[in-house]
């Protein structure tokens, strides 16, 4: 994109040129980091950076390459400091987003995964186990269809540096992750049938009906440190902190990252729900659950919320 005709001196025509990213950029920001509130930080830093540098730009660059750049080492920048706070290598329980929320940009020719399957929770809990960098050169290379001299050009690599980067995260990558079109999809009728008698369990605090549904080696994960791994641990759990006092809890359907996903609404009476978490569900081809993701950040539950 040209920009030579264009005063990037002025804040507002500059805000002109950037709108059109913002949404893709909220997409690359959301895959580095797995979290939607620390994707919107990143993007607001980025193109505030933007800005304050706009003479370093050279139309040798696209404008649009020109801003992943920034904004990707923003996201580099942002995993160092998870690092020096929570540890574990910077990485984090990926969170949910609602699925209008981020933009889907078409994809180049090179491109491994689609836009969609790019933001599964599946793929994007993958993304975890790799560096930071090795993150970067994937999501360039193997989602938006990038170049190898321009993913190397814009990380300040060699070519060579960025492929052996690449080859590195494809391996890495692929003992975590399996590709739906490598996985055993359930039959949908099967399917239909599980999460209806899944919803009624939670509805009704059936927690034998609810426990039956799960597999042996089931887990259920509730950032930000609380993980119970194992049908007879879930049952306990939901005994003695879930449905505890007579709680009731109401799961309406969200759409989420092409996940089965639920808001959860609970309260001490089916009068007195209220928003409580995002539910989000695995399922195995048998089908049977084999994950449970429990999300109580408010702010993320709030931007599910919507009238039952």
């Amino acid at each position: 994109m040209a920009i030579a005709s264009v005063d990037i001196d002025s804040s507002e025509a500059f805000g002109d040129l950037t709108a059109p990213f913002r949404g893709a950029l909220l997409a690359h920001c959301y895959r580095m980091l797995g979290s939607i509130d620390d994707a919107e930080d990143a993007v607001q830093e980025a193109l505030v950076r933007a800005w304050r540098s706009r003479a370093t730009f050279t139309e040798a660059v696209s404008f649009r390459a020109w801003l992943y750049r920034i904004a990707t080492n923003v996201c580099l920048d942002a995993i160092e400091r998870r690092k020096r706070t929570i540890g574990s290598a910077g990485r984090i329980e990926v969170q949910p987003v609602p699925e209008d929320l981020i933009d889907e940009p078409s994809t180049g020719p090179e491109a491994r995964y689609d836009a969609r399957e790019s933001i599964s929770l599946a793929f994007l809990t993958a993304l975890q186990v790799l560096s930071p960098r090795q993150r970067g050169v994937l999501l360039l290379r193997d989602v938006l269809g990038w170049r190898a001299n321009e993913v190397a050009d814009l990380l300040g690599l060699s070519v060579p540096a960025a492929n052996s980067a690449l080859h590195r995260a494809r391996l890495a990558l692929a003992g975590s992750y399996a590709p739906p079109s490598a996985a055993r999809a359930p039959e949908p009728g099967r399917l239909r049938s599980l999460l209806d008698r899944y919803v009624r369990a939670w509805e009704a605090a059936d927690i034998a009906g609810l426990v039956s549904l799960l597999r042996e080696d089931a887990v259920v994960s509730m950032p930000p440190g609380l993980t119970i791994a194992g049908a007879d641990a879930i049952v306990r759990f939901l005994a003695d902190a879930v449905f505890a006092g007579g709680r009731r809890i109401r799961l309406q359907p969200v759409r989420t990252n092409a996940s089965v996903a639920y808001l959860i609404r609970s309260g001490p009476s089916v009068a007195a729900l209220e928003p409580f978490a995002i539910l989000t569900v695995d399922i195995d081809a048998d089908p049977s659950v084999i994950r449970m993701g429990v999300f109580s950040d408010p702010r993320l539950v709030a931007r599910f919320d919507a009238p039952a």
